[in-house]
């Protein structure tokens, strides 16, 4: 199959396959596999210590890879500042940002005119008309399905993708309850440019400071086994089941508010399970595309399987 989209145009990558950004997980390691698979790896900023660590992890991903990869800005934890974080970006060329989890504006109107390509990631059709006229160069658009950090309409991937699509002039592209080739061919059949990926790729061995544990349970997961935390601080969230999110449903019930959560709910509460594999002590991101993961492989086995996966589809059309 020829894998020309207007994505694959727009970032000069193979496949129209972008890994999202992984909240303590996206480092140079599993962004140069994705990249030298042929989509876009991406490192997550705010996840670093500061601009010293981007720095580093620019300089390593740069020595494993020649191939196009971004940056991610989650903007919007607890308002901690970014401007520094961008700038080394800037200050380095590096060929795309994406930002998510807050307005764009202001990093869209920092790297205007860098040569630096812009995505948004977006939850509601009016969020990506906005993102367009600020001047992103694509949009991501999550459902409802996904993990992490989610909108607040409960939209699934299969309805909102198509609204967009039609709202919009620039590159559309799909993420939640994505995974495999015929995630891909579906989000195509909807009009999208290309797909996001988070879930998936934090099952794959270049994911290196995934614990096996996080890994295992995402192998084990089915469909019922991902939970919404979060929706009473308007901030719904999608993680893996556990007797830790039961608690913080339970204590969402009781309108302990930020106050009473943030403890449970903090970045160090996530890394205790994604880090640590103390299940009992912390959470981990995951989307309801878990039920579909059964293994764990390479970036680059993972990426074939797909592809051999979208072309058998595509045969079928014939």
């Amino acid at each position: 199959m020829e894998w020309n989209t207007r994505v694959t145009k727009l970032l000069d990558i193979t496949y129209p396959i972008i890994q999202g950004g992984l909240a303590h997980l996206a480092y140079s390691d599993l962004a140069a596999a994705v990249s030298n698979a042929g989509g876009l790896g991406q490192l997550t900023a705010m996840s670093m210590e500061g601009p010293e660590q981007l720095k580093e992890e620019i300089v390593k991903i740069r020595e494993k890879t020649r191939q196009p990869f971004g940056v991610n800005f989650a903007i919007g934890q607890h308002g901690r500042p970014f401007d520094e974080m961008v700038q080394v970006a800037i200050d380095l060329e590096v060929p795309v940002i994406s930002v998510t989890g807050g307005n764009p504006a202001p990093v869209l109107k920092r790297v205007e005119g860098k040569g630096i390509k812009t995505l948004v990631l977006v939850a509601a059709r009016r969020q990506a008309v906005k993102a367009e006229e600020l001047g992103a160069d694509a949009v991501m658009v999550v459902g409802q399905e996904g993990g992490g950090h989610l909108g607040r309409d409960d939209v699934g991937t299969f309805v909102l993708t198509p609204q967009v699509v039609d709202a919009v002039d620039i590159p559309v592209i799909a993420s939640g309850g994505i995974g495999d080739g015929r995630g891909l061919m579906a989000a195509l059949a909807l009009g999208a440019d290309g797909v996001e990926m988070g879930t998936r790729f934090i099952a794959t061995k270049e994911c290196i400071h995934a614990h096996p544990d996080y890994q295992k349970a995402l192998v084990e997961a089915d469909e019922t086994s991902t939970t919404v935390i979060k929706r009473s601080l308007k901030a719904p969230a999608r993680a893996l089941k556990n007797n830790w999110t039961h608690r913080i449903l339970e204590m969402e019930a009781q309108q302990v508010g930020f106050e009473g959560l943030k403890s449970y709910i903090s970045g160090q509460a996530n890394k205790k399970f994604i880090h640590d594999g103390q299940q009992e002590y912390g959470f981990g991101w995951a989307g309801q595309v878990a039920s579909r993961i059964q293994d764990v492989p390479t970036v680059s086995e993972l990426f074939k399987r797909m592809l051999s996966e979208a072309e058998a589809i595509r045969g079928h059309w014939s």
